[in-house]
C-alpha cells in the first residue's frame, strides 16, 4: 500500500521505524504504513505546531500528533528558553500539573523527566489538579515557568500542553514567540535530554491543596451571611474532570454544607462517558446535574470543564424551572456582588480595578463606573487579564474580572481563569441573593433595571478549506474598508480596528490610538448602545460575530417582553450585516 502514500510523508514516517523511537511506536507506525495510508498522512503531513499557548492535537504516533516524542521535544525547547532567560539561577524551577485526559499523567511525567534532565527543579502534582492550581503553584514556589497537560474541553481524542511564565500567567509577548523559536530548533528526539534526575522532582499532594483552599477561603466577603445560608442547596458536577475534589472542598471551607455532587460524573475518566462534549457552555453537559437539582429542589447548579478553569451555571427562573446563564450574565452577577460588597464594607479606596475582554458585555464597565472603580479592556484570552494584574501589582488592587467564554477570576494569587474560585464566589453571590429573599434570576433582573438590559449572543460561521479561509479574509476586508453606516436602523457612532490599532469617532471625525497588541478584530458601536464584534478564530476555520444590544427594563415584570424585543434586535443586526 506504500504506493498510495506521498513520498515525503513516507520518508518522514520511516524515520520513526528506528531508534530512538521505542518498539511500541515503531510497531504502530509500521501498521499505519501497511494498512492505513490516510491516517499515516494525517499523522505525518506536518509537525504539530507549538503555538502561542503551547501544543494541542489528537493523540497518536507521528509528527502531527500528541505523543511522548512531540511532548518531549516541546519540553526541551521550553527548557532551553528557561535556561537562557534565567542564566543567573543555578537551578531554575517549574511546576507541572495535568488533568483527567487519557495520557495526561504520562505526558506530565515525560515533561518532568525532561525538565529535570536539563537541571530544572520540578514541582509535580502527584495526581490530577485544576489548571488554576498550577498557576498558583508557579507563584507560591517562585517558579520560573509552569506547564499543564490539558486540552480543556476538546473531544476525548485530544490532549494539549499549556505553558506558563514566572508570574503564573500563560505566555505572552515576547516569551510566546521566543519559546516557539526555541521549540522549532529541536530537530528530533536526539536533541532531547531524556535522562531524568529524580532528586530534582518534588511531588505536590494534599498538603498543597490545603494551602490553595485557604487562600480561596480568604476571598469570602460574607462569612456571616453564609452561616445563615449554610443549607443553600448546590448541585455540582466536575464532568469527569480535575475539580472533583477541590470544588467541594473549597465550598465546604467557606461554609456551604449542602453540596451534592453528580456521582456518575464524579468518576475521573478521560473518555467523558456521560456527555457528548465536556463543555460547560453546552446545555447538554449540565443536563444530568439539572435533573439531580430538580429531584432535590436545589437552588444552584454548577459545572466545570475538565481542567477546571471555566464554569457554567443554571439557576431557577420565575416559574421555578432551571435555566442556563451565559458567560456574560454569570460575570455580571459575580461582579455586581463583588462591587456591592466591597462598597458596603468600605473597602473601595479609589485604587481598585476590574478587567474584561473586549468581546465581553459592556454591562461590567457600566457597573464599575457606578461604583467608581477603574476598568480595563483587553484582547480575547485570559493571559491578557493576567498581564494587566502583573502590570499593576503593588500599585492597584484587582477586584475581579472575566470573559464571556465562562472564565472568571477573583483576587490576584492565581493568574488564570479559576473555576474553583468562581464556583465559591458564584455560590456566595447566589446565597447573598437568597439572604435577601431573591433568586439569582431575580438579582439579574434587578441589575438590568438599574443599569440597562444588556443581551449578548455569539454566532460562529464555519468556512472550511482554502476557499473558506479566503472568504473569511474577504469578509474582514469588506467590513474594514466598507463599514455599514447604519446597523438595524441605528447610526454607527464608533469603529475600533484592533489590527490598525485605531479608534474612529464617526460623530466628530477624531481618531485615537488603541493601546493593545495588534489583532484582527473589528468592533462597531451604534447610537442605541449596541456593540458588534467581528473576528476570525485563531484556531478554527471560523469567523465569530459577538452581538451585544441594550434596552431599558423599567420593571422586572417586563423582563420577558424586553428580552424578546432585544432578541428581535439581534436578528435585525444580523440581517443588516448579511449574516
Amino acid at each position: 500500500m506504500t504506493q498510495q502514500i506521498d513520498a515525503e510523508i513516507l520518508k518522514k514516517a520511516q524515520q520513526w521505524l528506528v531508534a530512538p523511537y521505542d518498539e511500541e511506536t515503531t510497531a504502530r507506525v509500521k501498521e499505519l504504513i501497511d494498512n492505513d495510508p490516510q491516517e499515516l498522512t494525517e499523522s505525518f503531513y506536518r509537525n504539530l505546531e507549538f503555538g502561542t499557548g503551547g501544543l494541542r492535537g489528537i493523540m497518536g504516533v507521528g509528527t502531527n500528533r500528541m505523543n511522548k516524542y512531540t511532548v518531549a521535544m516541546a519540553t526541551q525547547g521550553l527548557a532551553n528558553y528557561i535556561r537562557k532567560m534565567f542564566s543567573d539561577i543555578d537551578t531554575p524551577s517549574m511546576a507541572i500539573a495535568h488533568d483527567c485526559r487519557n495520557n495526561s499523567a504520562y505526558f506530565a511525567k515525560i515533561t518532568a523527566e525532561v525538565m529535570s534532565a536539563n537541571g530544572i527543579k520540578v514541582y509535580l502534582f502527584e495526581s490530577l489538579r485544576p489548571t488554576p492550581e498550577l498557576s498558583f503553584a508557579v507563584r507560591y514556589h517562585n517558579c520560573q515557568a509552569g506547564v499543564v497537560i490539558t486540552a480543556s474541553h476538546n473531544p476525548k481524542e485530544y490532549n494539549g500542553y499549556k505553558a506558563y511564565w514566572d508570574d503564573g500567567g500563560q505566555l505572552i509577548a515576547p516569551h510566546d514567540k521566543n519559546v516557539i523559536a526555541e521549540v522549532e530548533k529541536i530537530a528530533g528526539p536526539a536533541d532531547v535530554h531524556f535522562n531524568a534526575r529524580p532528586e530534582l522532582i518534588q511531588y505536590l499532594g494534599d498538603e498543597f491543596d490545603v494551602v490553595y483552599v485557604e487562600r480561596i477561603k480568604a476571598l469570602s466577603l460574607s462569612p456571616e451571611m453564609i452561616k445563615r445560608q449554610k443549607n443553600f442547596k448546590i448541585v455540582f458536577t466536575p464532568i469527569h474532570g480535575s475539580t472533583v475534589k477541590l470544588v467541594p472542598m473549597a465550598l465546604k471551607a467557606v461554609g456551604f454544607e449542602s453540596v451534592t455532587i453528580v456521582a456518575e460524573q464524579a468518576v475521573v475518566d478521560g473518555n467523558f462517558p456521560t456527555v457528548h462534549s465536556p463543555n460547560p457552555e453546552e446545555p447538554a453537559a449540565l443536563s444530568m446535574a439539572i435533573e439531580k437539582a430538580k429531584a432535590m429542589d436545589a437552588d444552584l447548579v454548577m459545572a466545570t470543564d475538565p481542567d477546571g478553569d471555566r464554569v457554567g451555571i443554571a439557576v431557577k427562573n420565575d416559574e421555578g424551572e432551571f435555566i442556563l446563564l451565559n458567560g456574560n450574565q454569570a460575570a455580571s452577577l459575580l461582579l455586581y456582588y463583588l462591587l456591592s460588597n466591597w462598597s458596603s464594607k468600605g473597602k473601595l479606596t479609589g485604587n481598585e480595578y476590574i478587567v474584561k475582554t473586549i468581546v465581553t458585555s459592556e454591562l461590567l464597565f457600566n457597573m464599575a463606573d457606578k461604583f467608581g472603580v477603574e476598568r480595563f479592556d483587553v484582547l480575547t484570552g485570559f493571559k491578557y487579564i493576567a498581564d494587566i494584574i502583573k502590570t499593576y501589582e503593588g500599585k492597584k488592587t484587582f477586584i475581579g474580572g472575566g470573559e464571556e467564554s465562562y472564565g472568571y477570576l477573583v483576587g490576584d494569587f492565581v493568574r488564570d481563569k479559576d473555576a474553583v474560585i468562581s464556583c465559591v464566589m458564584l455560590a456566595e453571590t447566589a446565597a447573598w441573593a437568597a439572604d435577601q429573599g431573591k433568586t439569582m434570576f431575580e438579582l439579574l433582573k434587578d441589575i438590568y433595571v438599574e443599569f440597562g438590559f444588556y443581551k449578548e449572543k455569539l454566532l460562529s460561521v464555519t468556512k472550511k478549506g482554502m476557499a473558506g479561509a479566503k472568504e473569511i479574509k474577504d469578509m474582514m476586508e469588506r467590513f474594514r474598508n466598507n463599514p455599514p453606516m447604519e446597523i438595524a436602523g441605528s447610526k454607527l457612532m464608533m469603529i475600533k480596528d484592533y489590527e490598525q490599532r485605531l479608534q474612529r469617532n464617526l460623530v466628530d471625525g477624531t481618531t485615537h490610538p488603541i493601546d493593545l497588541p495588534k489583532s484582527d478584530v473589528l468592533q462597531f458601536f451604534t447610537e442605541d448602545g449596541s456593540k458588534i464584534s467581528v473576528r476570525p478564530s485563531g484556531t478554527e476555520p471560523k469567523i465569530k460575530f459577538y452581538f451585544g444590544v441594550k434596552g431599558k427594563l423599567l420593571r422586572s415584570e417586563d423582563y420577558h417582553k424586553v428580552d424578546a424585543e432585544l432578541e428581535e434586535t439581534i436578528g435585525q443586526v444580523m440581517k443588516s450585516l448579511n449574516i
